[in-house]
């Protein structure tokens, strides 16, 4: 069984060498001002790049262009990204780092934004790991950072620096906004997004969102019906006459699992919990005895889970899961020993499986082996496969 899924595994982990290569419709502008048509390796960048992969034609060889030989590029309704020499503050915002010092600490650096809004006044994002900075200007004047810092006041607390503030205040504001528009506005980038949009509506200008309407909904609600195949073998370390192996059953299983998408790298990756009833019942003659296996539970399933995209509508996924077991009246019976109570430990799960249209999904899990018993002397070794349904019903 574990030689199966280690093979299902390496498969699909080589399939999405060639899976995940998505070249998209874009463009990109040279030091010459020279626009170029042409196709992007849409990586959806967590990380602003310094460079991308592109091709002129579907059959053309894949070539390299850096921030060094490119001013602008962008995949066409989907990313934009500029060029420019800016000052950037880098102070960290870890609580445990913080310095005494509250203005930036600013270094000139070539970087590529990403633009957020586009119009008289732009909006962009800078991102570094944990590091975000925004950025604007405003009719083609110089691209300067929004002001936001953590540091430590004389009295060791936390205090901000939320000079963005004072800086939209003067410099993009409208004089329909009300005071409490820029007082409660956060340095995030929803939130500066739609500052920026009605700057530009105040104004009556046109504006433009190069990135993306992206999905919205990050959370996926799917019932989880299925099939197990689990076998089951009991020891008793002091009397061997009590081994007994119970053969593979089938039985039903049924789950709720609550999805979180992470919003970021194309919506690859999520979290997964899945509290799922299942049962096993079987019994067999040891001898002149009769040995009867009740087990029923509720599983709590807790992972996380990676997509790999085959076209728009279909993609593969792998997850893996510690998972969580609640008996319920469970019991080994054995004719001449007193009933065993099952207080099952806990166990890994991995699982491969195939979603279509974001809706249906059919998975294979593997279970490792759970152990039933807290007796000295006794011990078992439980083991499970599942064949999984899934739809979405949000």
């Amino acid at each position: 069984m574990k030689k199966q899924l280690l093979f299902i595994l390496t498969s699909i982990l080589s399939l999405n060498c060639y899976s995940q290569i998505n070249f998209e419709k874009g463009y990109y502008v040279n030091n010459s001002n020279q626009k170029i048509d042409c196709l992007i390796k849409n990586v959806e960048w967590k990380n602003n790049p310094t460079n991308f992969d592109f091709k002129l034609t579907e059959e053309s060889n894949t070539e390299n262009a850096s921030i060094k030989s490119v001013k602008e590029f962008g995949i066409y309704n989907n990313s934009k990204y500029m060029r420019s020499t800016v000052n950037i503050d880098r102070s960290t915002e870890f609580i445990n780092n913080l310095t005494y010092e509250g203005n930036p600490q600013f270094t000139e650096e070539e970087l590529f934004l990403k633009v957020l809004v586009e119009g008289p006044a732009n909006l962009y994002i800078y991102e570094e790991g944990n590091l975000t900075r925004f950025f604007y200007n405003k009719n083609n004047s110089k691209i300067e950072q929004l002001i936001f810092k953590k540091y430590l006041n004389s009295d060791y607390a936390v205090t901000l620096n939320n000079k963005y503030k004072q800086q939209l205040l003067i410099d993009v504001n409208c004089p329909t906004f009300k005071s409490s528009k820029i007082t409660y506005l956060e340095y995030k980038e929803k939130q500066l997004v739609n500052y920026f949009i009605d700057f530009n509506i105040c104004n009556n200008s046109e504006y433009k969102i190069p990135v993306k309407n992206q999905k919205k909904d990050f959370f996926n609600l799917n019932i989880r019906p299925g099939f197990n195949s689990s076998s089951l073998a009991i020891n008793n370390s002091l009397y061997n006459n009590k081994n007994v192996e119970f053969g593979n059953e089938l039985s039903f299983r049924f789950g709720l699992e609550a999805e979180f998408i992470m919003p970021f790298n194309r919506n690859k990756w999520s979290l997964i919990a899945e509290p799922t009833y299942q049962f096993f019942k079987s019994e067999t003659q040891l001898g002149n005895d009769n040995v009867e296996v009740n087990y029923k539970s509720i599983e709590l399933a807790v992972g996380v889970r990676h997509y790999l995209f085959l076209g728009e509508q279909s993609k593969l996924f792998l997850n893996g899961s510690f998972v969580i077991d609640f008996p319920k009246n469970s019991n080994v019976k054995y004719d001449r020993v007193t009933d065993l109570d099952i207080t099952s430990s806990g166990n890994l799960a991995f699982g491969v499986g195939y979603q279509y249209h974001n809706k249906y999904s059919v998975e294979l899990r593997y279970f490792s082996e759970r152990d039933f018993f807290d007796y000295l002397n006794w011990n078992s070794s439980y083991k499970t496969m599942s064949v999984i349904l899934g739809y979405s019903i949000f």
